[in-house]
């Protein structure tokens, strides 16, 4: 029994934002129905590589989720969906503005059949706005949010990043945004709207930043913020073997324990640089450090930084990763029985509830796998199935 056992989500995305927000519901409990159209359904089913017959993508990203078809551009598909809509919680779409208006699924009209639903409306730059109206993907929006342009290395180039940010992180808000509207319900006993813009996510990602630049106006540049690259004692260093470590030792006692195990506390007379951000000066430690962590190996240099107390970390390939012994400890990385391709390995679920965890109870569907088992529960006919799948209304 997880924590969200019982909560119905009725899910009309697409995509890696709407399929991670559901995913991390589906996981915790949640009883989430994929409503796709019946031609093409999530594209996320469809990229390489295919295993078995969908993607690897499809079968993690909506593991524990159900599939059915409606054409909403279908009467009787709409007719169906208000009929879902009746009894469920959280109703989540990606559609373009005014699009759910156009199929007659918008707030207003299912408020009206379910005045307790939580509405969520999951786009690119919101219901509102002078980009309302454009297309967009996870590398514009964090382009226009700054976030682009103050990754890489100083006097570089701005660098993609490697994983899509503001795809995540819109699917963690969303997520958060419609359990937050379960406990407003529960307390009003009404529904709402919520409309959130994964641009607005990512531009809050910049609060620590905005923070310095609203009070000093200056335009923050790649390579020269304090976590970008300007620190030595947080930073990335090649190793003798050709591999990287990371070093994150920010506070006092963990730089300082760091000078001292390389045996070059000279190195530590850095604070009124630190204080200041004198780039001269912190340059000359930062390349004196490059030539010293050349001298061992990384998994060497790890050792030794971890038996002193210091922030420091081996810089991973993904097979490196998941078989790493915290990560598998943690039960990061799971191996599914599926009927269909036999054993698949998934990453794990990674919030851990003490009496009510979440866990993996099924695969991911195929393409409207469950129509008949929906529709029965419905009230249809097997018959009125038929007559739906003939009329492609499903």
């Amino acid at each position: 029994m997880g924590p969200l056992d019982g909560i119905k989500v009725l899910d009309l995305t697409r995509l890696l934002p709407g399929d991670y927000c559901t995913l991390l519901l589906a996981d915790l409990g949640a009883e989430v129905l994929k409503v796709e159209d019946p031609f093409l359904g999530d594209y996320v089913r469809w990229y390489p590589p295919i295993v078995g017959k969908e993607s690897a993508m499809h079968h993690y990203l909506n593991r524990n989720k159900k599939s059915i078809t409606l054409n909403l551009k279908s009467g009787k598909a709409r007719e169906i969906l208000y009929k879902l809509v009746a009894d469920y919680d959280i109703f989540i779409e990606s559609f373009r503005p005014g699009v759910v208006k156009k199929l007659g699924i918008d707030y207003e009209t299912l408020e009206d059949i379910n005045p307790r639903l939580v509405y969520l409306s999951l786009t690119g730059f919101g219901q509102y706005g002078p980009y309302r109206d454009l297309p967009g993907h996870d590398i514009n929006y964090i382009g226009i949010a700054g976030i682009l342009g103050i990754t890489g290395e100083r006097n570089g180039p701005p660098v993609i990043p490697g994983v899509q940010i503001a795809d995540l992180s819109g699917g963690m808000f969303a997520a958060f945004s419609v359990l937050a509207g379960l406990v407003s319900r529960e307390r009003t006993g009404k529904g709402q709207y919520i409309d959130f813009a994964m641009l607005d996510g990512v531009v809050s990602w910049l609060s620590v930043h905005a923070a310095r630049y609203f009070v000093e106006k200056v335009n923050p540049k790649r390579g020269e913020m304090l976590l970008s690259g300007a620190l030595p004692i947080y930073n990335v260093y090649q190793t003798k073997d050709g591999k990287y470590i990371s070093i994150g030792s920010l506070e006092d006692k963990f730089w300082r324990n760091m000078f001292k195990a390389i045996g070059r506390e000279d190195l530590a007379q850095i604070d009124e640089s630190f204080r200041e951000m004198r780039l001269d000066k912190l340059d000359k430690v930062t390349e004196e450090l490059r030539k010293i962590f050349l001298t061992k190996t990384r998994d060497e240099w790890v050792k030794l930084f971890w038996e002193n107390d210091v922030c420091a970390g081996p810089v991973y390939t993904f097979e490196e990763t998941f078989n790493d012994p915290q990560v598998k400890a943690r039960n990061m990385v799971i191996e599914l029985d599926d009927p269909e391709v036999g054993r698949l390995k998934q990453v794990g679920i990674p919030i851990k509830f003490s009496k009510t965890p979440g866990e993996i109870k099924f695969r991911a569907p195929h393409l409207g796998e469950h129509n008949e088992e929906i529709l029965l529960k419905l009230g249809y006919s097997e018959e009125e199935i038929k007559q739906l799948k003939k009329e492609q209304a499903i």
